[in-house]
């Protein structure tokens, strides 16, 4: 099957429920509803400049050759409401952030005027209505959607709520994530692994890629080839969990469980088995009582290439996340050497960017999937589409980010 293939069966997956949290506590989280504004940002005309509140008319023409000349009716006080309008001819000392009076449609700024005495005000420049002003309801109107349903909770959003006073914000909760390792080969990182051995670094990279996705991590540890306790340990994980990553167990093997085990669990279905990319092929899709369920390859650069490509966007689903908020997205990089590729599969090479005068330039780093050392060299992944040959030399590429 091919990615777009599996990619499309996102849409099976339900959302996580909602809740409501604290305005502090929601930055990265996704929001679960629209957010209207009850009110209009700002709620009065306010000067953007220290200056004179003014209607513009009176400054037409003003020069230094020719300055108006206006009469100071008074200041405004910050924070409060003005208790005098202005009429034509007639300016009102005002700070930054201060209340336009009414009848005031424009500010001159402070260092283009001159007290003649303390009612006459010299105007050597002129203004246009709405000028050095923020308008009721410019930045935002009531009524309108201000920060829409599927969007990640940055600083600036949150500093919009905090605006109309959103104590409590409705979001999605984080999706739980299980990881099991499985396979005789494996030992828990404390222990030092004997010959055909090795340590159990999936549990921790895709922990870490699990909380780059704002989801929670839940790792049920190490269960080896043995069909029962893969079984249990599976049917007791989805009990306590969003979705499922298992890895290793998915190529072939007559010691390989992975599948027999999808298959047996409670409501379950395979949807994938096998995916034409590379890393990443043996990758196995299930679905068991309506969660996501991954098979994925043992070697540890495989399992995080299929995770960016592939395992990601079905996180950020169930998230909540809306499609057109996607995180981290491409950066275009110019191919530092031409790329071979063999027809019939998508290719993911790990890339190291590097900023040049011309400009951003990605530098193909080679190796094997079992190589950790290239992803932590590596800075993002290009993909090599699935009927093409190769890239040439200088072609401009998209970089996923790692």
């Amino acid at each position: 099957m091919n990615l777009e293939q599996v990619l499309e069966k996102a849409v099976i997956f339900p959302r996580v429920g909602t809740e409501a949290i604290d305005l502090p506590e929601s930055f990265g989280r996704i929001l679960a509803l629209d957010i209207i504004a009850d009110i209009d940002l700002p709620g009065f005309a306010r000067s953007t400049m220290d200056g004179y509140g003014v209607r513009a008319s009176s400054t037409f023409g003003a020069s230094e050759a020719n300055p108006a000349y206006l009469s100071v009716k008074g200041a405004v006080a910050m924070g409060k409401k003005p208790a005098f309008s202005i009429g034509p001819g007639e300016a009102a000392g005002i700070s930054t952030g201060g209340m336009l009076p009414d009848g005031a449609d424009g500010v001159v700024m402070v260092e283009h005027v001159e007290m003649i005495d303390g009612l006459t005000l010299e105007v050597y420049k002129s203004v246009a209505p709405g000028q050095h002003v923020v308008a009721r309801g410019e930045d935002i109107r009531k009524d309108s959607v201000m920060i829409s349903k599927g969007v990640a909770v940055r600083s600036q959003e949150a500093g919009l709520l905090a605006a109309f006073g959103i104590s409590r914000v409705p979001v999605y909760k984080q999706p739980v994530i299980g990881i099991l390792s499985t396979g005789d080969e494996i030992v828990p990182i404390h222990e030092t692994p004997g010959l055909g051995r090795i340590r159990d670094i999936n549990t921790y990279t895709l922990s870490g890629l699990i909380r780059e996705c704002g989801a929670v991590p839940l790792p049920f540890g190490i269960v080896g080839d043995d069909y029962d306790s893969l079984y249990a340990t599976c049917s007791s994980a989805l009990q306590q969990t969003d979705m499922l990553l298992i890895s290793g167990g998915s190529s072939v093997g007559v010691r390989d469980f992975t599948i027999e085990v999808l298959s047996a669990l409670k409501q379950s279905e395979i949807l994938v088995h096998g995916i034409s990319i590379s890393p990443g092929k043996p990758t196995i899709l299930a679905t068991s009582q309506n969660k996501a369920v991954w098979g994925l390859p043992g070697h540890v650069v495989s399992a995080m290439v299929v995770f960016h490509a592939v395992v990601k966007p079905f996180v950020e689903k169930i998230s909540g996340l809306s499609q057109n908020d996607r995180q981290n997205p491409p950066v275009p990089a110019f191919l530092s050497r031409n790329l071979s590729s063999a027809q019939g599969r998508t290719d993911y090479v790990r890339v190291k960017l590097i900023k040049r005068k011309d400009g951003l330039w990605a530098e193909p780093i080679l190796g094997k999937s079992g190589l950790i050392h290239t992803m932590v060299k590596a800075d993002g992944l290009i993909s090599v589409g699935l009927n093409t040959e190769g890239l040439d030399k200088d072609s401009l590429v998209e970089v996923m980010l790692l």
